[in-house]
């Protein structure tokens, strides 16, 4: 899943993505876990949903949409314009065409395949939670929508403009949903059962846009049945980076081990008329590190 490129690699500390190899029937994070991590999982999901259903629109692949025929009208300032080479002849004339992104065809059929399942159980603080970050992930594009627009005239004058509506890229999107992560807030159940406030009086309401969870992350460095965790020893690190794959934190700071291996690769490659390849097989050693 694309969602997937960049939990790890841009995460703050250890991560056990191991799980996922569980069998189908047990779920990435135990049901009764609530933590931002889940939280960050229903917002790219839920964003990733909404991508491929309205780029699939785009595309011609679904029956019952096509391209935005309306031109929409997004709250100032939430427009990003993708900047045109300047022309000496330029003028202001441009006219809306080309197929812009069916967002809201989009957002409908993600709110339709992964709410509709609770909205049933709303009063849950659960189950409000999961919806609201599943909302939250569909505002990482709904919000960052622009305009792309491609010249017309002639000698590559640009006379006449014509504007569409695109979605960002899907790691821009994943970046916007790292940041909100990283500033994710906690929550707890309100007075009547049917919301949820802030834990700490003294912090604001988390927006719309905001990932929210209402408990801790468990330890990931170590072993945990309990919570899903295979911790990060065997894991391969990398000696040279100074980031989060770094063996002093993706190795809990317990150290590591070097080893040396042997792998193949194709080498001097030459091509052949007509019409192959041939390349010979070398092998090199190289050294790779794993925590302990």
């Amino acid at each position: 899943m694309r969602g997937r490129y960049g939990v790890v690699a841009r995460h703050t500390g250890p991560i056990s993505m191991g799980s996922i190899e569980r069998p189908i029937r047990s779920p990435v994070f135990c049901p009764a876990l609530h933590t931002r991590e889940t939280g960050f999982v229903n917002a790219i999901t839920a964003a990733g949903v909404t991508y491929a259903i309205t780029r699939a629109c785009t595309a011609g692949a679904l029956l019952e949409c096509s391209c935005e025929k309306e031109v929409p009208k997004p709250r100032r300032g939430k427009v990003t314009q993708v900047p045109i080479p300047p022309s000496p002849v330029e003028t202001e004339r441009w006219q809306w065409g080309g197929c812009s992104d069916n967002i809201r065809f989009g957002l409908t059929k993600s709110r339709e395949f992964m709410d509709s399942r609770y909205k049933k159980r709303s009063d849950n603080i659960k189950t409000l939670i999961k919806l609201h970050n599943h909302n939250a992930g569909r505002l990482a594009i709904k919000n960052n929508m622009r305009v792309e627009c491609k010249c017309h005239g002639l000698s590559g004058s640009c006379t006449l403009r014509t504007c569409w509506w695109r979605m960002p890229a899907f790691r821009e999107i994943g970046n916007r949903l790292r940041d909100r992560f990283e500033g994710a807030s906690k929550v707890i159940s309100n007075n009547n059962g049917e919301g949820f406030m802030p834990e700490s009086p003294n912090l604001k309401s988390p927006g719309k846009k905001d990932i929210i969870y209402s408990e801790e992350s468990p330890d990931f460095c170590t072993p945990n049945m309990k919570t899903g965790s295979l911790g990060t020893e065997g894991r391969q690190c990398n000696i040279s980076s100074a980031g989060t794959d770094s063996c002093d934190q993706l190795c809990c700071r317990r150290g590591y081990k070097q080893t040396t291996i042997k792998e193949s690769e194709n080498c001097n490659c030459q091509f052949k008329w007509c019409c192959e390849v041939i390349c010979q097989t070398c092998y090199i050693k190289r050294d790779i590190q794993t925590c302990l």
